[in-house]
């Protein structure tokens, strides 16, 4: 079930926003297996990946978050 970005609790988000570069560097390895499944789910739902032909990728709005965290 899918929910919309304000029903991410804020301390899940920070996480998920903290760990999205290494979500990042496991999908270039094409090790998507290794994400867990409720990452998947919430990062789908605050559109930060999207499922492209049965498989992940970063939509503009993860990249964008992702080269924030890389700057810190």
């Amino acid at each position: 079930m899918t929910q919309p970005l304000h029903r991410t609790p804020a301390l899940r988000q920070e996480a998920l926003r903290s760990a999205l570069p290494a979500t990042v560097d496991l999908l270039k390895q094409h090790r998507a297996a290794d994400i867990a499944e409720s990452d998947i789910n919430d990062y789908v739902n605050m559109n930060w990946l999207e499922w492209n032909g049965g498989s992940l990728r970063l939509t503009v709005t993860g990249d964008n978050v992702c080269r924030q965290m890389r700057e810190r």
